[in-house]
């Protein structure tokens, strides 16, 4: 998955969360966990080193409480979040961008396993009903369809990647060219005349 926050927008996001509250690290990782919808998790790898570096720039302070270490923000690390409240602004409108897509390309991904699970289970009745009185041919068409679902779930797979990175893309300000989507165009029609030619041999 692409990632949810720019270079830098980590950082004062989190200064934000600690303008808010004192937290420790685990509570700072839900809270991030929370804000992104469940989208974006991140680990202790991520959240500690760049408190020690907000530390270090004395825009947080810590103390031990019990086997906790809770992070407090400075009066130097809320002069900051003052300061570029229009960049924070802008990251959370990123990230409500982002929960949006991914909630919708999610219920797409609903609809299209559900049409595929009432197609499969109507070709099993059918090849139910049809399995006593098999022929050779019959045999084929049977095989042919087992082959069909395996070419449905790449096709599928292939469409869900796609339109993960194009509304990763574009939740995170990038921009998406007419002349991109052409390409994309002329690719899929590149790719569609080529199965047919396959499908004619």
């Amino acid at each position: 998955m692409s990632p949810v926050f720019s270079y830098g927008d980590l950082r004062l996001y989190i200064l934000s969360l600690l303008e808010e509250a004192p937290r420790h690290g685990y509570d700072l990782m839900q809270a991030l966990s929370e804000r992104t919808g469940g989208t974006y998790s991140p680990s202790a790898g991520t959240i500690y080193p760049r408190l020690s570096k907000l530390e270090d720039e004395g825009l947080v302070t810590k103390t031990v409480d019990g086997r906790k270490t809770v992070y407090e923000i400075t009066d130097a690390g809320r002069a900051e979040v003052a300061a570029r409240t229009s960049d924070l602004e802008g990251i959370q409108a990123g990230l409500a961008d982002s929960v949006r897509l991914i909630a919708d390309e999610v219920r797409g991904s609903v609809r299209d396993a559900m049409r595929s699970l009432r197609a499969d289970l109507a070709a099993a009745s059918r090849e139910e009903r049809e399995h006593a009185q098999a022929t050779p041919a019959d045999d084929a068409r049977s095989r042919s369809r087992e082959q069909l679902s395996r070419a449905d779930a790449a096709i599928n797979e292939f469409r869900g990647r796609v339109r993960s990175e194009l509304r990763s893309h574009v939740a995170r300000g990038g921009e998406l060219a007419a002349s991109g989507v052409d390409d994309i165009e002329a690719a899929l029609l590149h790719a569609t005349e080529a199965v047919a030619r396959a499908m004619r041999t």
